[in-house]
């Protein structure tokens, strides 16, 4: 085992020297429809407009998103979202026949960051989670 990891730190150390030393990682990107997407979702929560949050959805999502989980959406980030925050694109994963994507929220209140986690079948949502 440890002639293994000091093969880890030996390739490690070999693309830091190749790279002249910089081997931070590139920070990810999402697509420029997932992101508009994104913006809107964030724009509908803040704004408490259930029809604009759903635009992009699934038949399942326009059906299950109620008034009163926008409501509960509002009340978790509206107040949160009109005030000053920054978002940064984290990742996408492929879930269950999904493309989900990741971002961090966090906010200049100091309270908690957020994770949303927005699930992409056939370009639509096909769901929103809140972490």
């Amino acid at each position: 085992m440890k002639s293994f990891g000091m093969g880890l730190l030996g390739a490690g150390l070999v693309i830091a020297l190749a790279t002249g030393g910089d081997v931070r990682a590139q920070k990810a990107k999402p697509d420029a429809g997932v992101k508009k997407v994104f913006d809107m979702m964030l724009g509908a929560i803040k704004d408490n407009d259930r029809a604009a949050f759903i635009a992009h959805g699934t038949a399942a999502v326009k059906e299950g998103t109620t008034q009163e989980i926008m409501d509960q959406f509002q009340k978790l980030l509206g107040g949160r979202l009109k005030k000053e925050y920054q978002a940064d694109y984290l990742c996408q994963l492929k879930q269950a026949g999904h493309q989900v994507h990741l971002w961090k929220l966090a906010f200049k209140d100091g309270g908690d960051d957020v994770v949303i986690r927005i699930a992409f079948k056939d370009a639509k949502v096909g769901g929103f989670f809140l972490q």
